[in-house]
């Protein structure tokens, strides 16, 4: 497409584009026809019997996009990840991307949606990021049949002998809403239910919404989702949805958003979109059913994990590749000048408002300063044997001596850095970076997991927090101790971990920049996400419902009657 300076806004971009038809991007990808369901001119659903058609294709080199720990305002790794997909059609690769499903949290809060942005965008964006196919709501509607299912058990006798005092599982909603955190329940008559403390979650921070994320099939779906722990019974056996015969009417709300979701690039290249879970307070990262197929369908799959590498990549290797089976070939590490002079610890960045002035000025000594999360953050990635690849995504308020400073530290560590002007540019401002990954992935792998299974859960937890935060040691609060023994006692110990953590900082405290260490990393709550796989330790103040801010992005939105279209959207 026709590319314009100054940058236009991301709506005005995505609006102009030429969509080509979603079957031809199907196509492009080797699906049938057959294969795919139109929602619309400019969507699709990928029948997962195109998984076995596609099994014996051979697998494309598989990359992930992660980042050093970012700014409040994100530093670009959706964005990057288009960019990066796009860009490969530059140097003669075909690539399919797999990203997730926004949240309209973040779309109606501060920090925008997840097409990426400028000329490297998914598009149609209005769609993408307003309920696309629904999923999120399917997820939003299993969750609460389980919580209604559990109260209404409770108020027709108890016959599980549920202990109420004990249920962790909570309604969800996909708004930032503060005031849902903590509520009660069951107020008015008897015939109103049972008074009960209770709360609400953002939808993808919902285990159903890790189940979609990390299952394999239906069936996989429907056992994952029974399994599920909603708290215990008074004489402390767990209790799942399938003692409160909920499953099976869970599965078939989600029958429909099991499938992978078929969308394009700016550029015309495929994408596959599918499952939103946070990297803070979930496992970050989108679906392995988009990956299966995905994988069978290019040169090139590219999947972005959420946030900066201590979180989002750490959780894609040690659960994501542990159920899916795929292993990285490449690692980008998605790096701005602006989140460098971050971790120096001398500026405030306040989301919705403009950098503070002295952070724009030219200065590479703050970049080097700064460049310790950086480091920590190659040191995450090599500790489990991924070749990673510095992609500087820059701003145009960046200096050649900010850029340079770059460089020398990536020869320092020994790796490979490209400039990526992806926004500005579209594919053709990724092709250093796509030649870059194209030569990393064809380096011998030596992935690795950072823990063994059968190691304690405290054990786990340890390890995490000393080699990947950097952490001297761990502290536990008393509930957290009482449920880790609860948990190994009824034989959950050998799951892998998904720590909630703020993504601010390496430790938990957010105003903590650059790469701290010797600090005790404080446990607050431990959780089990059975159906989904995984132990979820809850670290510091970590909100699994976040808030609104003073003027949320939904002011901004409404339609032009005089066309049709949406305005405000970023």
């Amino acid at each position: 497409m026709l590319k314009t300076t100054p940058v236009p806004s991301d709506i005005e971009i995505a609006q102009a584009a030429k969509l080509e038809p979603i079957e031809a991007i199907a196509e492009k990808m080797g699906l049938a026809r057959r294969e795919i369901e139109l929602y619309g001119d400019n969507m699709a659903k990928v029948k997962l019997e195109a998984l076995e058609r596609l099994a014996d294709r051979p697998n494309a080199k598989y990359i992930l996009v992660t980042a050093i720990t970012p700014t409040p305002l994100g530093e670009g790794k959706s964005t990057t990840t288009v960019g990066l997909g796009q860009a490969m059609a530059h140097i003669g690769k075909t690539s399919t991307i797999a990203i997730r499903q926004p949240s309209q949290g973040p779309t109606f809060g501060i920090k925008g949606g997840a097409a990426g942005g400028g000329y490297s965008q998914v598009v149609p964006m209005e769609q993408f990021n307003l309920h696309m196919t629904g999923d999120i709501h399917a997820v939003t509607a299993a969750n609460n049949l389980l919580a209604a299912m559990i109260d209404n058990h409770i108020y027709q006798g108890n016959s599980l002998g549920i202990d109420p005092y004990s249920i962790t599982w909570r309604r969800v909603l996909d708004v930032n809403d503060r005031e849902l955190r903590n509520i009660v329940t069951g107020l008015g008559d008897k015939a109103d239910g049972r008074p009960r403390a209770t709360g609400f979650d953002i939808s993808v921070a919902s285990e159903v919404m890790a189940i979609l994320a990390l299952t394999t099939g239906l069936r996989d779906m429907r056992e994952r989702l029974g399994r599920i722990v909603i708290g215990q019974s008074t004489d402390k056996r767990p209790i799942t949805a399938e003692d409160l015969k909920a499953a099976g009417a869970m599965t078939v709300l989600m029958k429909e958003a099991i499938k992978p979701n078929v969308f394009q690039t700016l550029e015309n290249t495929p994408a596959l979109v599918h499952a939103g879970p946070f990297a803070n307070i979930a496992h970050g990262n989108s679906s392995i059913l988009a990956d299966l197929i995905g994988i069978k369908t290019a040169d090139y799959l590219i999947t972005e994990a959420g946030f900066g590498a201590d979180i989002g990549a750490e959780k894609f290797f040690n659960i994501k590749c542990r159920a899916s089976g795929l292993r990285p070939d490449a690692a980008v590490l998605v790096t701005t000048i602006r989140a460098l002079k971050l971790h120096t610890g001398a500026y405030r960045v306040v989301p919705g408002k403009p950098l503070p002035d002295e952070m724009v000025r030219e200065n590479p000594d703050d970049v080097i300063a700064g460049a310790s999360n950086l480091r920590k953050q190659v040191e995450n990635l090599a500790k489990h044997g991924v070749s990673p690849v510095v992609c500087i995504n820059r701003f145009s308020t960046d200096y050649e001596s900010e850029i340079d400073a770059v460089f020398a530290v990536a020869k320092e560590l020994g790796v490979r850095c490209a400039v990526s002007t992806h926004w500005a540019e579209g594919g053709a401002g990724a092709v250093e970076l796509a030649r870059a990954v194209v030569a990393a992935a064809e380096e011998p792998s030596e992935f690795r997991f950072l823990y063994d299974l059968d190691l304690p859960i405290k054990t786990k937890i340890e390890i995490i927090a000393r080699e990947i935060y950097g952490a001297a040691g761990v502290s536990y609060e008393a509930a957290a101790e009482s449920q880790i023994r609860q948990y190994e006692r009824a034989g959950f110990g050998n799951l892998p971990i998904c720590m909630a953590k703020t993504h601010l900082s390496l430790s938990d405290n957010p105003n903590r920049k650059g790469a701290p260490r010797g600090f005790t990393l404080p446990i607050r709550e431990v959780r089990a996400s059975v159906g989904a796989g995984f132990i979820y330790p809850l670290v510091g103040e970590m909100r699994t419902m976040p808030g609104l801010p003073a003027h949320p992005a939904a002011e901004n939105v409404d339609i032009d009657f005089s066309t049709g279209r949406v305005v405000g959207l970023f």
